[in-house]
């Protein structure tokens, strides 16, 4: 049997690329893309990402080359998923609400062959240029190679801007891929993407995905999640993060509508439910808050939302689904190509109270479908935990949908590898049902006293109290047991400066709920959490901010050493 060869007929590099080349033979003349009063289908847009690839390889964008663009959601974005790759290059989708000294560092990185910008960020793009040329007004020596701007107006309502003489839909316009067809992929393991860490715990680092990985948690994720043929997808999630949790490449797979908005607030995600009949969206736990807040009436038809991030709280959890949304909770990161695991709901669990059904939807769940094993471990003995729902360890991943490695960054990426597992940094259990929850970052865990307390738990009780929005967990100095809970606390709208809630309250609601030595020794009241593009809360400042606090007294018996405080306006201190 070792004989028989590989053919062209019977072995085909795995590429996301091959979606599009389908939906423009399948669903020809579905629609693919609505932003705003425009609209393309599948047909269009195949011709389009041809046209836009042929236009790179004019610019002499050669195979392995990095292009890089900041765009919010929008046609553009998503195009690029497909002609950056099909002219051989490699696609950076940079965070969009980096400064320009972060965008400077990435292009530094990267080296991009082409920046793309969009209107919106002209400045910024041109302000990091300016610096990775070594002088704020743009003299001085060159530091690394400058490279192609391309401004991205908007298709809807084209504003005029331009920086130099290329913009976008002329360059798709100039395209011709009779002369530059699309470079074939030849090998599934080269590259066809390059994303930055949101650096929330350490440095941003380059994370390289092959195509094989892309394809294979692409298919796996839309499998796993249930997602059928013609899905109306809105993107409120960034396109640049985890490149959509590959569903920029997944809902061409399944001939659906990408309904793109340029940023993801109250208005512009009820108006696509009422207008466009979203079935499907992805989300940060951050962005439930903002649609209960607008306060509407329950949707007229169930959306699905693909939820990871921080863990979600049960509690915000049952309110969000109140209002229609039918929430699946994921585990995920930038290093494995997105999500790596998916709490699939049982059947038997529909007959479970509602506070039970939403403590089962908040843990990380089962591993995605194209990992070869997902485990949890002990590190100092690489040993399996118990599937006790309580012994700790570290998350470990293997499969295709793992990083090639990090770009430039040799000993960042042996470190992330022991044993041929790939460590996650997260601390979690597993539950005697195989399910994983995740219990906090590595980095995140509270040791006081020689007890680990889990952030994530005390966040979870925080939630359930009825005033609370959000809330966010960290590490501050104890006197005598080295480090102790600090909360940090938003209250909902309702409460905010009502002088209604207090720190003393807070601390009490705690009490009731936990182990003593978990409760919160400090409350700090703020008008909102720090986070970074992803929904993410940015812990580091809030970690540097409970550095400063301290307690007015050793506390060896554990008592609650909070001093009643009214909820008030943010001192120059305390605002985040």
């Amino acid at each position: 049997m070792d004989s028989l060869p590989k053919r062209d007929a019977n072995y085909v590099p795995l590429s996301p690329i091959t979606f599009l080349h389908r939906a423009a033979s399948v669903y020809a003349d579905h629609t693919s893309v609505v932003y705003g009063a425009t609209s393309f289908t599948w047909r269009q847009t195949h011709h389009r990402c041809l046209r836009l690839a042929a236009a790179l390889q004019a610019l002499a964008v050669s195979k392995n080359d990095v292009v890089s663009v900041i765009a919010p959601n929008t046609p553009a974005l998503y195009e690029m998923h497909f002609a950056v790759p099909m002219a051989g290059a490699v696609l950076n989708a940079i965070n969009t609400r980096l400064d320009a000294a972060n965008v400077a560092a990435i292009v530094r990185h990267a080296e991009p062959k082409v920046l793309f910008v969009d209107y919106q960020f002209i400045r910024v793009a041109t302000d990091a240029l300016k610096t990775v040329m070594g002088g704020g007004d743009g003299g001085g020596e060159v530091r690394a190679p400058l490279p192609l701007l391309v401004v991205i107006d908007d298709v809807d309502k084209p504003t005029g801007a331009r920086v130099g003489e290329l913009e976008y839909e002329q360059l798709v316009a100039r395209g011709d891929p009779a002369r530059y067809p699309p470079r074939p992929v030849e090998d599934e393991w080269d590259a066809v993407a390059l994303n930055y860490t949101s650096g929330t715990t350490s440095a941003p680092k380059g994370v390289v995905y092959s195509h094989r990985g892309a394809y294979l948690n692409t298919m796996g994720l839309l499998l796993q999640w249930g997602v059928g043929h013609e899905p109306v997808y809105l993107w409120s999630l960034p396109m640049f993060h985890c490149n959509g949790w590959t569903f920029t490449w997944g809902v061409a797979a399944r001939g659906g509508t990408n309904v793109c908005i340029r940023a993801p607030t109250a208005d512009a995600m009820y108006a696509a439910f009422a207008t466009h009949g979203v079935t499907h969206m992805c989300a940060a736990p951050v962005l439930f808050n903002i649609l209960l807040d607008a306060c509407r009436e329950p949707l007229r038809r169930p959306v699905e939302v693909l939820t990871g991030g921080a863990p979600p709280p049960a509690a915000l959890l049952e309110r969000v689904e109140r209002l229609g949304f039918h929430v699946t909770h994921a585990y995920g990161m930038t290093e494995a190509t997105g999500v790596v695991m998916v709490c699939e709901w049982r059947e038997q669990w529909d007959a479970l109270p509602p506070s039970e059904r939403a403590r089962l939807k908040a843990r990380q769940g089962v591993s995605a479908l194209t990992l070869a094993d997902a485990d949890v471990k002990d590190l100092k003995t690489m040993e399996s935990v118990p599937r006790d729902g309580a012994t700790m360890g570290e998350v470990v991943l293997r499969g295709s949908n793992v990083m090639k490695g990090y770009f430039k960054n040799p000993r960042a990426t042996a470190d992330a590898f022991r044993d041929g597992w790939f460590l996650t940094g997260d601390v979690g259990v597993v539950h005697p049902d195989g399910y994983v929850e995740i219990k906090d970052r590595s980095k995140d865990v509270i040791i006081s006293g020689g007890e680990n307390i889990s952030s994530v738990e005390v966040e979870a009780a925080l939630y359930q109290h009825p005033a609370v929005r959000e809330a966010a967990v960290v590490a501050m100095p104890h006197p005598h047991w080295g480090e102790t809970p600090c909360a940090f606390v938003a209250l909902k709208r309702e409460f905010a400066g009502a002088g209604e809630v207090s720190e003393q309250e807070v601390v009490s609601f705690c009490r009731n709920r936990m182990a003593h030595y978990m409760v919160p020794r400090k409350v700090v009241f703020v008008d909102e959490l720090p986070k970074n593009s992803t929904g993410k809360v940015q812990k580091l400042a809030l970690r540097d901010m409970a550095r400063r606090l301290r307690l007015r007294a050793p506390d060896k018996a554990r008592p609650v050493a909070a001093a009643p405080a009214r909820h008030a306006p943010l001192t120059q201190t305390a605002r985040l």
